[in-house]
C-alpha cells in the first residue's frame, strides 16, 4: 500500500484524541502526497456530505499482536477479541473513521486538499485510501452496538479561565471543552493532584480532575508548533 496523504490535526499526539470520529465537532485538513496531488482524483466528491478515511496507526504499531484487547469503553479491566473492538493493537494496524467533509479546495498551490470535520486522528497520520459515505449502504441506525451501542458522554465538566481562553481563537474554544469533557485520561488514573498535559493545536493545554470537574491551569504556545497554522 502506499500513503496517499497525511492529515493536518489539532492533536498532536495520542492523549486526548477522541475514541471515535463525530465526538468532537473540531476541523483538520487532508494533505495529499505529490505524486496523488492530482485534481482529477477528487471530482465529484464535493458532492458527498461525509467521505470515509482508512488510516494508519502509525504511533502504535507493535511487533506482535495479540488475540485480545482491553477496551477503553470497558474501563481496561475487560478483555475483548481484537476483532471486536477499534483497538488500534491489531495484526494490520489500521484505523477507519467517517468524517465530515466541509469542502474540497482546488485552488491553492497544494491543492486538492480536504477540509474535514469529526476526525479522531493523530496530526500526521498518514491516510491510505479515501472513499465517499454512501448513506443507503452505510448507515444501519437500527443495528446492534455490542458494548458500544451509546455514545460516550462527556463526564467531566470543564473550566477554564477566561485569561486563558483569551489565548486561543474562539473556533478552538468548544472543541478543546470538548475534547477535554470525553475524559482523555486512562481509567485507571483518578490523582486529584495530578497535572494532565494534552498537546492541541499550538498549544499545551495542562488541566487537574476532581471531583468530575476538569479546572485548565494553563495553557503554554508549544514551540514545537509555533507557526504550523493548520
Amino acid at each position: 500500500m502506499k500513503q496517499i496523504a497525511h492529515i493536518e490535526s489539532v492533536y498532536k499526539s495520542k492523549f486526548g484524541v477522541p475514541r471515535q470520529a463525530g465526538l468532537v465537532n473540531v476541523e483538520a485538513r487532508i494533505v495529499f502526497e505529490k505524486e496523488f496531488r492530482v485534481l482529477e482524483t477528487v471530482r465529484g466528491l464535493e458532492e458527498f456530505d461525509y467521505i470515509w478515511l482508512i488510516w494508519g496507526f502509525h504511533l502504535a504499531e507493535r511487533e506482535r499482536w495479540s488475540p485480545t484487547v482491553r477496551p477503553p469503553r470497558l474501563g481496561g479491566n475487560k478483555r475483548m477479541g481484537v476483532f471486536a473492538t477499534r483497538s488500534p493493537f491489531r495484526p494490520n494496524p489500521l484505523g477507519l473513521s467517517s468524517v465530515r467533509l466541509l469542502r474540497v479546495d482546488t485552488e491553492t498551490d497544494d491543492a486538492p486538499q480536504l477540509y474535514i470535520a469529526g476526525a479522531d486522528i493523530v496530526d500526521g497520520t498518514p491516510i491510505y485510501d479515501i472513499k465517499p459515505y454512501i448513506p443507503y449502504a452505510d448507515s444501519h441506525p437500527e443495528a446492534r452496538g455490542g458494548f458500544a451501542q451509546q455514545a460516550p458522554e462527556r463526564s467531566l465538566a470543564v473550566s477554564i479561565p477566561d485569561r486563558l481562553l483569551k489565548l486561543l481563537p474562539a473556533a478552538l474554544h468548544d472543541p478543546l471543552r470538548d475534547t477535554i469533557a470525553l475524559d482523555p485520561r486512562p481509567h485507571y488514573q483518578d490523582d486529584p493532584q495530578r497535572l494532565y498535559s494534552m498537546p492541541f493545536d499550538r498549544w499545551e493545554v495542562r488541566f487537574r480532575v476532581e471531583d468530575g470537574i476538569a479546572v485548565v491551569e494553563d495553557c503554554v504556545l508549544n514551540k514545537v508548533n509555533h507557526g504550523n497554522n493548520n
